[in-house]
This record gives C-alpha cells, structure tokens and sequence, in this order.
C-alpha cells in the first residue's frame, strides 16, 4: 500500500506542475502572436529606415561624423540582449555563447569589453564574468516603443559619439519562425555601407506576408542634404541607429515568447506522457495487490476446509 501511495502522490504531483505548464503556455502563446505582429510589422519601417541609413552613410559629409568615423582605439561595446525569466529553451545560452564565442575569435581582453545588458540573463553573465557594466535594464515591458527605448540607446551613442569606443555589437535572438529562433551578433558602429546591407538583408523572414522584401532592390540612392549635412546628420544618424538597436529588441522579445511557448508545451506533453507511464504502474500495483489479497483469502478459506 504504501507503493501505491507513493505513485498516487507522484501522479497528482505531475499533473500539478502540468496545470501550470500549459498556463504557462497559453499566456506566452498570447503574449508570442502580439510580439511577433509587432517586430513583424515593424521590419518594413526598420528595412526603410536602414536603406536610408546605409544611402547617407556614404556621403563625404557623414564619413566625417563621429558614428561613421573608423577608429583603432577605444574598447568594444557589446548590447547583450537577453530574457529577464528562464523556462524559455536554451534561449539565453545561445546568446551568451555567441558573445564568448565573438570574445574568443577576436581575442579580447576584459579591460577591451563593455557591456550594455538588456535582459536579467545577460546581465548576470557579464557580472560573473567580472565584465564592465555601462548600463543593464531589466524588466523591460512588451509594449515599450521607440521613443522610451530611445532612453537607453542615447548612452551607446553619446559614449561612441565621444570616441570611447572603436566598435559597438549586438548580441540578440533573432527571430525566424515559432520553432526557430537564431542568436546573432551583429556590428552597428562604426556605420558603414557593408554594415547596413547585412542588417537590411537578415530583417525579411524567409516565409509569410513580409518575405517577398527578401525581392526587392538594395540599389543605392543619393540624398540632397538641407540645410546642412552637420545639423540634418547630427539628427538623423543617432535616430536610425536607435531604430536599428530597437528592431533588434523587438525580435528578441518575439523570439523569447515563442521559445517559451514551445518549451512550455514540451514539458506540459512531457508530464502527459509521464502521468500515463505512472497511472499504468498505479494500474498494474493495485491489480497486483488485489490479486494477492484474493489469493490470502482463498487460501485461508482452503486451509479452513
């Protein structure tokens, strides 16, 4: 009996942590189609606005300015992009690994690194890592928008603006469908027009309403700068480069609630399958036991006689 105590326990103990599982996965399947429309529909303006960006980046007047300037000083600046909560897949350890991967291939010391962490995750790696912290957010909403990022990708530009760095990267997930999500790293500062093409060509997904922008043209156009190329640049570069950072959050947040998502309805059909496998052993005992009690009773009546 107390076998079959033990197994009753374990299975109400499964199907317990299997409510919450598939809680789980019905609120980030809701919070997952939100954030996908979103970072979505957000790449048509993100692809625009890099063109744009790429376009002006080769004009004598924005060769001279401090985004665009090629620099051998300075320390790498590396926005780390990550999730606030686990149970999300190896969703974060992707990311974390393609930064030591990065770190390892360009051979950086600790004194060459900063860090801009985005996201619990990446901030306790660069902690543990004893890694130079600038700024770290956490707890960053899904509906955040432009202007309110805006407040903290101004300190990645006025410190690359200063010269402080010679390179600024970001590490994040990009997303690419529901059950597939990439870490990348990519190289925003200095800017330049190879920069701009590789982020332009990696925003169209490969399938559903937006790939047929994968289709369409990098030809360059030339801009007429008015005023004056100081003052229109001065505005207008550090305003693409936040977008071009924010398109970058919005499709680690998409790519966050899916992986959730998925992992969560992994494990609620992983305790399905382990509730079934235990309530056949509960069968199986209790029929034993049964057996055996009726074999007693038989033998005792037969002992009787």
């Amino acid at each position: 009996m107390a076998s079959l105590k033990s197994i009753k326990s374990k299975i109400l103990s499964y199907k317990k942590t299997g409510t919450v599982t598939h809680a789980m996965e019905a609120v980030s399947a809701v919070k997952m189609r939100k954030a996908q429309e979103r970072a979505l529909s957000m790449r048509p303006y993100a692809r625009a606005a890099l063109r744009m960006l790429g376009s002006v980046s080769g004009s004598i007047e924005a060769l001279r300015h401090p985004l665009t300037r090629h620099v051998q000083t300075g320390k790498v600046a590396i926005i780390i992009i990550t999730s606030d909560k686990g149970l999300a897949g190896s969703l974060n350890s992707a990311v974390i690994r393609k930064t030591e991967q990065f770190i390892r291939e360009e051979t950086l010391s600790q004194a060459e690194l900063s860090f801009f962490c985005l996201g619990k995750r990446g901030y306790e790696f660069a902690l543990r890592r004893g890694f130079e912290i600038l700024h770290h957010h956490t707890n960053i909403s899904d509906g955040i928008d432009e202007l309110e990022f805006n407040q903290i990708s101004e300190k990645v530009i006025e410190l690359a603006m200063k010269g402080v760095f010679r390179e600024v990267r970001v590490a994040y997930t990009h997303f690419r469908s529901t059950f597939e999500q990439q870490a990348e790293m990519h190289k925003i500062l200095p800017l330049s027009q190879k920069i701009m093409d590789h982020i332009v060509k990696s925003i169209p997904p490969e399938k559903g309403k937006y790939a047929e922008l994968a289709q369409e043209t990098n030809g360059v156009q030339t801009y007429t700068i008015e005023p004056e190329p100081e003052v229109v640049l001065g505005v207008l570069l550090p305003k693409l480069v936040n977008v071009a950072i924010f398109h970058k959050l919005l499709e680690s947040k998409a790519s966050e609630h899916s992986a959730r998502m998925v992992a969560m309805k992994n494990a609620t059909d992983k305790v399905k399958e382990m509730t079934h496998g235990l309530t056949r052993k509960f069968n199986k005992a209790r029929q034993a036991a049964i057996t055996r009690e009726v074999s007693e009773i038989t033998s005792g009546i037969e002992a009787m006689r």
